[in-house]
C-alpha cells in the first residue's frame, strides 16, 4: 500500500468570537450566507465563494488548538482576510456595510501604488479585513477569485 497522496487545499477560515449570536447577526447582516445552521450557535458555517467562514466561541477554540485564551491579543494579529470586489464602487460599499452593521473601519478605502484600490475594516472581535479590488485579479460572477497565469504578476499588498 502506498502512502497517502496530499492534495493541498484551503477549505475554512474559523475566526474564534466572543459572543456568537453578535458575530452570527453581523456576518449575515454584511450579506454572508449562513448554513447548517442546525449547529445552533456552537459553531456557525457561511459561505463566501470558494471557502467557508465558521464562527466558533473563543475560549473553546482556544481550548481545542491547545493554545492559551488569555490574554487576547490586543495588537495586530499577523492575519488579513481579504473581500475582494469588481470595483472601486464595490470596495466602498463593503466597506460602508461593514461599519454601518457594528465594524470599526481601520484605514479608509483609497488608490494603492500598484494600481488597486482598498480600505481596511476590524469586525467585532477585531478581525482585520480588506475590501479590495487589484488589478489582474477577477472575481468571477459565482464570486470565485481568479488569479492570472502569469509568474510575473505581483500584486503587493494596500499600504
Amino acid at each position: 500500500m502506498g502512502a497517502e497522496v496530499v492534495v493541498p487545499r484551503f477549505t475554512v477560515v474559523t475566526l474564534g468570537v466572543s459572543e456568537m449570536r453578535r458575530s452570527i447577526a453581523f456576518y449575515a447582516s454584511i450579506g454572508f450566507v449562513r448554513k447548517f445552521q442546525a449547529t445552533g450557535e456552537a459553531v456557525a458555517f457561511f459561505e463566501t465563494g470558494a471557502t467557508i467562514l465558521a464562527l466558533y466561541p473563543w475560549h473553546t477554540l482556544a481550548q481545542e488548538a491547545g493554545v492559551p485564551e488569555e490574554p487576547r491579543p490586543r495588537a495586530f494579529r499577523g492575519v488579513t482576510l481579504a473581500w475582494n470586489c469588481r470595483s472601486e464602487a464595490e470596495v466602498d460599499a463593503a466597506l460602508a456595510a461593514a461599519v454601518e452593521k457594528g465594524a470599526t473601519l481601520l484605514k479608509p478605502a483609497h488608490p494603492t501604488h500598484y494600481g488597486g484600490y482598498c480600505g481596511y475594516f476590524a469586525d467585532p472581535d477585531g478581525h482585520v479585513w480588506e475590501a479590495v479590488v487589484a488589478p489582474g485579479i477577477e472575481v468571477g460572477d459565482d464570486g470565485r477569485v481568479r488569479l492570472p497565469e502569469e509568474t510575473r504578476a505581483a500584486v503587493p499588498r494596500c499600504e
